[in-house]
């Protein structure tokens, strides 16, 4: 079992930035090493979309269309730690975000069925 916590979500205005964090506990560094990572967001009345994905050692990632560029996905696997670094916010960025974990190989999944464990979840609210 894999518990995911994110933090360092809030109220920012456009054009600003903001860091989330996702730390995971429950297994040994080196058994979540293992997972990849990825984060999602839920706008209300929308469904579920995939933001960002990183594999085990952080060498590759993958990104939505709507956030190449603006966003980026990181990781400690000593620090059992993954983040996302979002910049230029647009008001359209607004949306619960959440951290997933997926015990796959040789792929980014995109898809929110692919991923054994999720966070709670966290609000990041962009102002116009």
């Amino acid at each position: 079992q894999v518990q995911l916590v994110e933090s360092g979500g809030g109220l920012v205005q456009a054009g600003g930035s903001l860091r989330l964090s996702c730390a995971a506990s429950g297994r040994s560094s080196s058994t979540y090493s293992t997972y990849y990572m990825g984060w999602f967001r839920q706008a209300p009345g929308k469904e579920r979309e995939f933001v960002a994905a990183i594999n085990w050692s952080g060498g590759s990632t993958k990104y939505a269309d709507s956030v190449k560029g603006r966003f980026t996905i990181s990781r400690d696997n000593a620090k059992n730690m993954v983040w996302m670094q979002m910049n230029g916010l647009k008001p359209e960025d607004t949306a619960v975000y959440s951290c997933a974990a997926a015990n796959v190989v040789g792929y980014l999944p995109t898809g929110g069925s692919l991923y054994d464990y999720w966070g709670q979840g966290i609000q990041v609210t962009v102002s116009s």
